[in-house]
């Protein structure tokens, strides 16, 4: 039985890929701060194969007691996307990159890391070609500036696969309403319509569920996937913002749909992604845009009250 290591084990994917990994039969000690609250992860507590630790991802002295008897380590522990990332980028810089570097020089060469980074280091490409592994990194975020520079360090270092993910989109039991497809539905049924700019930026998706069986692919067939990042994404969701509402209004149709030619989006991304890499491996995602439309859409009945509004 393989002991597998998660930081930042309750997050959003965390929380997913933890109960996925016991399921398969593995041995999973999550470290967190828990920050977002410790109701993620309480439904695990019956498997004796879960342990928790509480602590902070940055510190080497919280960390080396359980890198020690860890085979496998996946590093989820980050400040996640560029608003959080601007609003202390000192945290952000300590997490995203400084806290990967320390982890890698701790950790020994025997030891895995599959590194999940994200295919949003492709920066303002022009959504018209697609990029591929080999396609020249250019971050636009600080964000992605300090996931790039962390894939950038792994990649040089023994026994490291990194994951280029595109947006994650689904339901988690430490839920994120700010990821574009999660977001566009929540809107789509609590406001009914949408005011979009740079309508035709495109993007790539994939499910959180696609996600974690990934990373269970990169610890089942590491030797032929060692030492090279992958774009992790779902093949026929290369889809722009405006082909993205368009297909959650098939399924709400009372969604109404505003493209404005006035005003700008401070997300500037605009790329479509290439899989192949990871296909030719064997891997390749299999919930669709639309099931996870209509997963959305029914655990969205379950979030209850906005804490903010009166409705």
């Amino acid at each position: 039985m393989e002991k597998i290591l998660i930081t930042g084990g309750a997050g959003y994917i965390g929380s997913i890929l933890t109960e996925s990994l016991l399921h398969a039969g593995y041995r999973v000690t999550v470290l967190d701060k828990l920050i977002y609250g410790e109701a993620h992860l309480r439904h695990l507590c019956y498997n004796s194969d879960f342990l928790f630790e509480f602590g902070d991802a940055r510190n080497p002295v919280e960390l080396r007691p359980l890198l020690k008897s860890a085979d496998v380590i996946i590093p989820l522990a980050a400040v996640v996307g560029a608003p959080a990332c601007d609003r202390d980028p000192e945290v952000a810089k300590s997490t995203n990159y400084n806290a990967v570097v320390t982890l890698d020089e701790l950790r020994s060469s025997d030891q895995l890391i599959v590194y999940p980074t994200t295919n949003s280091g492709y920066g303002t490409k022009t959504g018209s070609v697609y990029c591929t592994e080999e396609t020249p990194l250019e971050p636009i975020s600080l964000y992605g500036k300090t996931k790039v520079e962390a894939e950038s360090h792994l990649l040089k270092s023994p026994n490291t696969i990194t994951l280029r993910l595109a947006t994650v989109f689904g339901m988690s039991p430490r839920m994120r309403l700010d990821l574009l497809v999660n977001h566009f539905v929540y809107t789509a049924i609590t406001d009914g319509y949408i005011i979009l700019f740079e309508k035709d930026f495109k993007r790539n998706y994939i499910h959180i569920r696609d996600v974690a069986d990934c990373f269970l692919f990169c610890i089942e067939h590491r030797e032929r996937m060692i030492g090279r990042p992958f774009n992790v994404g779902l093949d026929d969701a290369n889809l722009s913002k405006e082909e993205l509402a368009q297909t959650i209004k098939n399924h709400i149709p009372r969604f109404f749909i505003h493209c404005s030619e006035i005003g700008s989006d401070p997300d500037k991304r605009n790329y479509i992604v290439s899989n192949k890499r990871l296909a030719e491996i064997g891997f390749k995602a299999q919930i669709t845009l639309d099931e996870g439309i209509e997963e959305l859409i029914k655990g969205y009945k379950m979030l209850g009250r906005h804490p903010y509004k009166n409705i």
